[in-house]
């Protein structure tokens, strides 16, 4: 049986502890802890946390594996301290029968870099008009949990109702994508004053906000659980932070990028600032760190979202909307939140592992650090400052937002089931 010491580690950001590790689970964790013939690991200075779970991923397999693929995809995963992600959806052929969640979920396995959940389509073909198969989904070995139309919202509430009541009989949660399309027909960028200025098309906060209201009302009434994705307004908090007081089952999640950038950015005409929902404003970035903070936004979510070069080097109106965030994630996370005091990190485990985890039922991950427990661990070098650079990634696409711009903070070590996915900084 294989043993690793990690030595000194900030458990949680706290205290310097030593956790052993022994085959795939946690064997202790204190101070002073030796074990003849381990491998060890020098982790003075450095945060030791759960291995990340991501609730909102894109790996584009099957059907655009010029973008991503369930393995470059997962490799970018672990190189960001990620152990889990649910993949989403929308791919080709879409991802609403039992046989190609099967597909994706025996892919993550094989590739072995991060747990692999596939996440079911709420409508066949995401054309928002019948029900997918979401209990042959659910009983498939995949065993679907989580079903989302993302990319498109489900805006018929007839549908989103049965939806709900459907998945209520297994406890699974439907992730809606809250854009209402006829009140976001060309749009380009968030309405306000900066689209005003440059003309280009506005993107409402009511057109995600009305769909908000609309689902945790339904949530309610049937008494099911909703997930908001990718949640961008400071409208759309007060909303969630109204429906929790009132007991209704629903959790949401922000994106590293709602976090940091605002709409100001699309003066540059650069389509590697164009996203969907888009960015909004410094009021908006405010009110989503605030709510990330006192826990009415429950979870950081990357909406990992890769192109090929070719889609987003071009003319605004013809890009592709998304950024890559998978290996940027944590980073962004310790400047708006950490690096501020919102946050410490046990409050990053928190949202970035523990609750991911139990929004999407991912067995053995977001588990306590402690012995007896799965040895899904991430470390990260918190003193480290450096610029992005996406030729680095293990992503297959660049889209990122960040090139060049300085970020705190490096993943120096990834463990999944105690096996080293990345050691040092580069992968095993």
């Amino acid at each position: 049986m294989s043993k690793i010491l990690i030595r000194g580690a900030k458990v949680l950001g706290g205290e310097p502890q030593d956790v052993l590790i022994e085959g795939e689970t946690i064997a202790g964790v204190g101070t002073g802890l030796s074990a003849e013939g381990a491998e060890v690991v020098e982790a003075e200075g450095k945060v030791l946390l759960p291995g990340l779970v991501d609730l909102h991923t894109h790996l584009r397999e099957p059907g655009r594996e010029d973008s991503e693929t369930v393995l470059t995809g997962t490799r970018a995963a672990a190189s960001g301290g990620y152990t889990a992600v649910f993949a989403m959806a929308n791919t080709f052929p879409v991802a609403d029968t039992a046989g190609v969640v099967e597909q994706v979920w025996r892919l993550g396995r094989e590739h072995g870099y991060c747990d692999v959940q596939p996440i079911g389509a709420v409508t066949v073909g995401l054309e928002g008009k019948k029900l997918a198969e979401l209990g042959a989904m659910h009983e498939s070995a995949a065993g679907v949990t989580v079903f989302s139309d993302d990319g498109k919202c489900v805006d018929d509430a007839v549908i989103m109702r049965r939806a709900l009541e459907y998945v209520k009989a297994f406890g699974g949660v439907v992730a809606q994508h809250a854009q209402e399309p006829r009140l976001t027909e060309g749009a380009q960028m968030n309405e306000g004053v900066v689209s005003a200025e440059l003309g280009l098309g506005g993107w409402p906060a009511v057109a995600e906000e009305s769909i908000i209201a609309r689902d945790v009302l339904l949530a309610e009434h049937v008494g099911s659980r909703v997930h908001i994705c990718h949640l961008s307004t400071a409208g759309s908090v007060e909303i969630v932070r109204w429906a929790k007081s009132r007991g209704i089952d629903v959790t949401a999640e922000v994106t590293p990028h709602h976090l940091l950038l605002t709409d100001e950015l699309v003066r540059s005409y650069n389509p590697v600032y164009k996203v969907n929902p888009p960015l909004r404003t410094e009021r908006d970035v405010t009110a989503l760190r605030e709510a990330l903070a006192d826990g009415t936004i429950d979870i950081v979510a990357t909406d990992h979202a890769p192109h090929p070069h070719e889609d987003k080097d071009c003319e605004w109106a013809a890009a592709a909307m998304g950024m890559v965030g998978l290996e940027t994630a944590l980073s962004v996370v310790q400047e708006t939140m950490v690096d501020t005091g919102l946050l410490d990190w046990a409050g990053v485990a928190d949202r970035m592992s523990y609750k991911p985890a139990r929004i999407g039922r991912a067995t053995g991950h977001g588990r306590p650090l402690e012995a007896g427990e799965p040895a899904n661990l991430t470390l990260v070098d918190t003193a480290y400052r450096g610029p992005v650079n996406p030729a680095g990634f293990a992503s297959r696409s660049r889209n990122t937002p960040y090139e060049g711009r300085e970020l705190p903070g490096r993943v120096t070590h990834t463990w999944l089931r105690g096996k080293a996915t990345l050691v040092d900084g580069k992968l095993a």
